[in-house]
């Protein structure tokens, strides 16, 4: 059976509030003369930026998958596939902002990351758990970065779209 995971909805939803609080003023101030050209690049970025932010995993019974969009691997972040008899165990390495990476490591010793920013991350783990009969601590493997942090990220963002809207109708 195959199972999909998104990228979580308060991360996309940060990026792109954070885009458009830093982006829609572009259009309002720039001069006649390149309005038009503002505008278009200010909708090629809302599509780049939610292009980039929608990456997904999928899992069968042989294997997981990390699909990214074709913008993401124009700037190096690479679709992969392991399967899971492949999988010899799960490190962990430190982050310089105090939270872990988690990565696979194959038998051959390549590494990939495991995917922290996804929907449903528990039961993602428990398939690679009884995938892989790795024995994984669910519960230490979490997000890379607290949730409140994207819900913060968001909750500034819309208030700077609000406080942006208030000057321009002033």
């Amino acid at each position: 059976m195959i199972e999909k995971f998104k990228t979580l909805f308060v991360v996309k939803s940060s990026l792109i509030s954070l885009y458009l609080a830093l982006t829609i003023p572009i259009p309002y101030i720039s001069s006649d003369k390149l309005k038009v050209v503002s505008i278009v690049f200010f909708f090629f970025g809302l599509y780049f930026i939610n292009s980039l932010t929608s990456d997904c995993v999928e899992t069968n019974d042989s294997k997981i998958y990390y699909k990214t969009s074709f913008l993401s691997n124009l700037f190096g972040k690479k679709n992969w596939e392991i399967f899971w008899k492949d999988i010899k165990l799960i490190k962990s390495l430190p982050t310089s902002q105090g939270s872990k990476v988690y990565y696979f490591t194959l038998n051959n010793e390549e590494n990939y990351l495991v995917p922290q920013r996804i929907e449903n991350l528990e039961k993602l783990l428990s398939l690679i758990s009884k995938n892989t009969n790795l024995d994984i601590d669910v519960n230490q493997i979490t997000y890379i970065s607290p949730l409140w942090t994207y819900k913060l990220l968001t909750v500034l963002s819309v208030l700077m779209i609000i406080g942006e809207i208030i000057l321009f109708l002033v």
